[in-house]
């Protein structure tokens, strides 16, 4: 097994009652690193928090605390960080995983879909990152990956909140590398394509609600385009996490990792 040297590290994972942020969470726990687990459903918080320490193994002396909390609210990501800071000294690691964005034709969505993605996930990204990297720099290391996603760099009519997001995540990401290199803070992105989520299911629902099909053919349409022709699983998406924000990734920032199962039509 490859020594990943994360044991004892902190970490912050937003969106981490499921899917990709309950796998980075739990990734990081049996790497032996102190998580701190956000997102909104406090009850749902808490389930992936007791489930996450019952995996135990060789993390067993390592913590899992779960704070409620609204990543598009800034009250909210200042008490997370507290608490984190409070608990457990330090952010070594920090994971922006939480958003979300309705899909649906352009002239049918609203201005506050728009606003809506923008506000979590970008704005929540932002005001993430800007809380935790004073220490960082303070320290002279630290680590953040950004969950964004394909329709950042592949826009569909029917993905626009999302795609707008997630392309300017991928600026920020590369620029914000520039600023932060010089005092060891690393900052990549992993971009996933259609991940079997919950998310997944409540998105092909939306797009086949616009485009008047089933959700069947959504479905079919999406395997078809890719090579691989399987869905990718949120376990991959946390497998690169970890590679990113180990030692093994040192000269890696400003990067995008694609994990689409091959769909990106483009470079």
């Amino acid at each position: 097994m490859l020594d990943l040297k994360l044991s004892g590290k902190t970490a912050i994972v937003t969106g981490g009652s499921a899917g990709i942020g309950f796998d980075c969470a739990s990734a990081l726990y049996s790497e032996g690193v102190n998580v701190v687990i956000t997102a909104r459903d406090g009850e749902r918080l808490e389930k992936a928090g007791e489930e996450i320490r019952g995996r135990g193994g060789a993390a067993s002396q390592a913590q899992v605390v779960a704070v409620q909390g609204d990543m598009s609210r800034g009250a909210d990501i200042e008490r997370v960080v507290d608490v984190a800071l409070q608990k457990l000294g330090k952010v070594d690691i920090l994971v922006n995983n939480a958003g979300s964005a309705r899909a649906g034709s352009f002239l049918h969505l609203s201005e506050e879909a728009f606003i809506d993605a923008w506000n979590l996930k970008l704005l929540g990204y932002i005001r993430l990152i800007k809380a935790v990297t004073p220490g960082m720099i303070e320290r002279h290391d630290g680590r953040i990956v950004n969950i964004v996603g394909g329709a950042g760099r592949a826009p569909t009519s029917t993905m626009l909140p999302a795609g707008t997001t997630n392309a300017a995540l991928l600026n920020l990401t590369r620029g914000l590398s520039k600023e932060l290199g010089p005092h060891n803070v690393r900052i990549n992105a992993i971009s996933p394509g259609n991940t079997a989520t919950a998310r997944a299911e409540r998105l092909a629902e939306q797009q086949a609600a616009a485009r008047g099909i089933s959700v069947e053919e959504v479905k079919a349409e999406r395997l078809r385009a890719m090579p691989l022709g399987r869905m990718v699983q949120p376990e991959e998406i946390a497998a690169m996490m970890l590679f990113l924000v180990s030692d093994l990734a040192a000269s890696i920032t400003g990067a995008e990792i694609l994990i689409d199962a091959g769909a990106a039509p483009a470079v």
